[in-house]
């Protein structure tokens, strides 16, 4: 399976890093792996004035960014790697969704009131998701990082996607135990993904 690993964290020696390293080391010894790291590649989130402009128009909504859709359109399997940021992702990986989920890529509106996905071809997505505040928190402000992952990306894929989410709630006050088994458990999953 080629998985499309969509990894966002700004520093690279972080606790993120080393989840996406042992989460990567598991996902390779299955599968072909295309890692997108948004800071590394200095991917540009902002929706611009004129990209808005074209968003509906099937035939131009896809100029500047065609590198990512391509990468999204191979991908077999999807995962997503991000820290909870003011209870949602952070904005490099909200701009990078409203940048390549579009029409005629992603969904097809010729019916605006049928909406259908066109992304059929994911069978499998994962989020791995840190949050900084415990889960009755994120519980209480409905968790959208878990919504954004098991409902509204699972939306575009295949009928019968498999949706995984591992989450760290209060990793501020984690221990390092807590952590590392985390890591593990993050690990496993990926080698079985």
């Amino acid at each position: 399976m080629r998985v499309l690993y969509v990894y966002c964290h700004p520093v690279p020696e972080s606790f993120h890093g080393a989840i996406r390293d042992v989460a990567l080391e598991g996902l390779r010894r299955r599968h072909d792996v295309d890692l997108l790291d948004l800071y590394a590649e200095g991917f540009d989130p902002v929706l611009g004035a004129e990209e808005r402009r074209r968003y509906h128009d099937t035939e131009r909504n896809r100029e500047g960014i065609e590198p990512y859709l391509i990468r999204l359109r191979k991908a077999e399997g999807l995962v997503v790697q991000f820290p909870t940021w003011c209870f949602g992702p952070p904005a490099m990986l909200k701009g990078w969704l409203d940048r390549v989920i579009i029409p005629g890529f992603a969904f097809d509106i010729a019916d605006p009131a049928d909406p259908k996905s066109l992304i059929w071809h994911i069978g499998k997505i994962a989020g791995v998701v840190t949050y900084g505040r415990p889960r009755r928190h994120a519980w209480w402000m409905g968790d959208p990082p878990r919504k954004l992952v098991t409902r509204y990306l699972r939306w575009f894929a295949s009928a019968k996607v498999k949706v995984d989410f591992h989450a760290l709630y209060g990793m501020n006050t984690a221990t390092a135990a807590q952590r590392e088994a985390f890591i593990a458990e993050v690990g496993r999953a990926m080698g079985e993904f």
